[in-house]
């Protein structure tokens, strides 16, 4: 009878164990989505920062500049709910602005263009690679809060539901090719 006991005991504290390593896999799994969002909330601040720049540095015709100057502020003004359609709305005016190499060779050869479409390129190539590390660090916790050890034992606690980031951040090819 003593043996039966200690057998319980002991599986009792491998599954206390085991279910303890579980929520703290899941932890770090929350603060690595935690850094990647505001890794990607960095870059998208810098890719309206560096668009709205841009658009008020005189350096583009007066039509381009309005449209790409409305777009990145409302981007960043933008409140959570409406941020990834802000957001798609700037990288559709980048696109818009920049769809010819001819307006990205105009931006390059006024003074200060050069380092200004340097910086620009970098900041829009930046947005898509911290949205995919957000995302696959939600995938990754959302594949674990899927199993029922997590659900049936609360593992999560009261932590909301990871929601990948979805919207079109796609870099304006002349843009991105010419300063490359």
């Amino acid at each position: 009878m003593t043996a039966t006991l200690i057998w319980i005991l002991v599986a009792l504290v491998a599954i206390g164990v085991y279910l303890s390593w579980t929520a703290g896999r899941l932890d770090r799994l929350h603060v690595r989505m935690d850094a990647a969002r505001a890794a990607l909330d960095a870059q998208l601040l810098r890719r309206a920062s560096v668009a709205q720049e841009l658009a008020t540095s005189g350096v583009l015709d007066p039509a381009a500049s309005i449209v790409l100057y409305e777009a990145a502020h409302a981007a960043r003004q933008a409140e959570e709910e409406q941020r990834e359609v802000a957001e798609s709305e700037l990288s559709q005016a980048l696109r818009a602005v920049f769809e010819d190499a001819a307006q990205v060779e105009a931006v390059r050869e006024a003074p200060g263009g050069e380092a200004a479409a340097r910086e620009l390129a970098e900041a829009v190539r930046r947005v898509p690679m911290a949205r995919r590390f957000h995302n696959d660090a939600v995938g990754a916790a959302r594949r674990l809060r899927e199993h029922r050890k997590v659900r049936w034992f609360r593992l999560a606690g009261h932590a909301p539901f990871p929601l990948a980031v979805e919207m079109d951040d796609e870099p304006p090819a002349a843009l991105v090719e010419r300063v490359s």
